[in-house]
């Protein structure tokens, strides 16, 4: 038997008979799809002084946008993190504050840790390897892009209680007022009284936006959404997804497009939420079929270890992506890496670029996971070192 039968062999084994498979699957499936997105959909430029600055194929290649309907999956992770918060919740013994303080440490931990080494490791490339200051910025910009949805995520966790008791008293209808709130912010925004309206409104979206689906999974975890709604889900949202972006002229790319003056995704507009419903109710109509699947052994260990590295996934692939990048941008351009994305030959190139972003991955998680657990090693003075890098990152990324 060799070494990866084995292992697959002990994960199956290892495996507890009341674990949803499907909704692990569904979670890793959502994972991948973050660094898949960026690696494909993001891209650089050189500047005259060597420097890295940020482009996307999508300007050139407006074609591609729906591919960003696919690789849009934040709905899909927002609907099983609701889903699996809501089971947590119920079991949990102690008080509510103690089961959202534990929740938001496992999410603070790894954003804290990515924060606290890019600090230094900025100084390094500067200092040490003379990396111009439009590249550090690129590289703070892009490491902390994915951070902000942690926000989000976090905040949204910390409501698990709320969202539990709108499910229990409207059912199936508990989500229904936040896509309505953000229907009503859109119309303001982009309707006849738009030039009226402040800058500030679009911010109104961020909570009810992001939240929408992660009410969803409370209602599938506590059975007041089934198949019946799962299909009124995909059918409604594909539906509306279709009018908004036929008949209201919303912008078909489901991420920020770099001149573009509308984006869908920041803050969420009502076409995430319509791409949310639909990404919903299908996750919810394939759970039997996927969870059948993922019976076997070969294709459940790659979702357990996924799984394992969530939030190293999410906080460090932009770094895996830069760990390439960076060197390059001291050599000839790159296609595919440093070259402007705008042309299929750079389509063609950045694939092939994949695989490397991939094993620089892995590697980085090799230190990185570490970062997930417990620091219970640490010392209050250590802790108030990493605070006060990270938050030394934060000014210099959000400057």
């Amino acid at each position: 038997m060799t070494v990866l039968s084995s292992t697959i062999r002990k994960i199956a084994e290892r495996t507890p008979a009341h674990r949803d498979r499907a909704v692990d699957g569904l979670r890793a499936l959502a994972l991948l799809s973050v660094p898949t997105g960026h690696w494909l959909l993001g891209g650089f430029t050189l500047d005259s002084g060597g420097g890295l600055r940020n482009a996307s194929p999508l300007s050139a290649f407006g074609g591609l946008a729906p591919l960003s309907w696919v690789l849009q999956m934040l709905g899909v992770f927002f609907l099983v993190g609701g889903y699996a918060s809501a089971l947590s919740y119920r079991r949990h013994q102690g008080r509510p504050g103690e089961w959202i303080a534990g929740r938001l440490r496992r999410l603070g931990r790894p954003v804290l840790g990515v924060a606290a080494v890019w600090a230094p490791l900025l100084l390094l490339l500067h200092h040490g390897f003379g990396v111009a200051v439009t590249t550090l910025h690129t590289a703070s910009t892009l490491v902390v892009q994915p951070l902000w949805f942690v926000g989000v995520y976090a905040v949204i966790t910390a409501l698990t209680p709320y969202c539990l008791a709108a499910t229990r008293r409207l059912g199936a209808w508990a989500a229904a007022p936040l896509l309505g709130s953000v229907a009503v912010v859109d119309f303001l925004r982009y309707g006849p009284y738009a030039d009226a309206m402040p800058s500030w409104l679009s911010v109104l979206n961020l909570l009810p936006g992001w939240m929408f689906a992660y009410q969803i999974g409370t209602g599938w975890a506590e059975q007041r959404i089934g198949r019946r709604e799962g299909r009124v889900l995909l059918i409604g949202g594909a539906a509306l997804f279709a009018v908004l972006i036929f008949a209201f002229a919303y912008p078909a790319s489901m991420v920020g497009v770099p001149g573009e003056a509308r984006t869908n995704s920041h803050p969420p507009s009502l076409l995430v939420l319509a791409l949310a419903a639909a990404q919903s109710g299908a996750a919810i109509l394939l759970r039997d079929r996927l969870g059948r699947l993922l019976d076997r052994p070969a294709l459940w260990a790659p979702v357990v270890i996924i799984n394992l590295s969530a939030m190293t996934i999410l906080c460090w692939h932009q770094t895996a992506m830069l760990a390439a990048a960076i060197p390059a941008s001291f050599a000839a351009p790159l296609a595919g890496l440093t070259t402007a994305p705008v042309t299929a030959g750079w389509i063609a190139a950045r694939l092939a670029w994949l695989p490397l972003f991939a094993l620089l991955l892995i590697g980085i998680a090799r230190f990185a996971r570490r970062l997930e657990s417990p620091w219970t090693g640490t010392g209050p003075a250590r802790r108030a070192m990493a605070v006060l890098l990270a938050s030394g990152f934060a000014v210099f990324a959000l400057a």
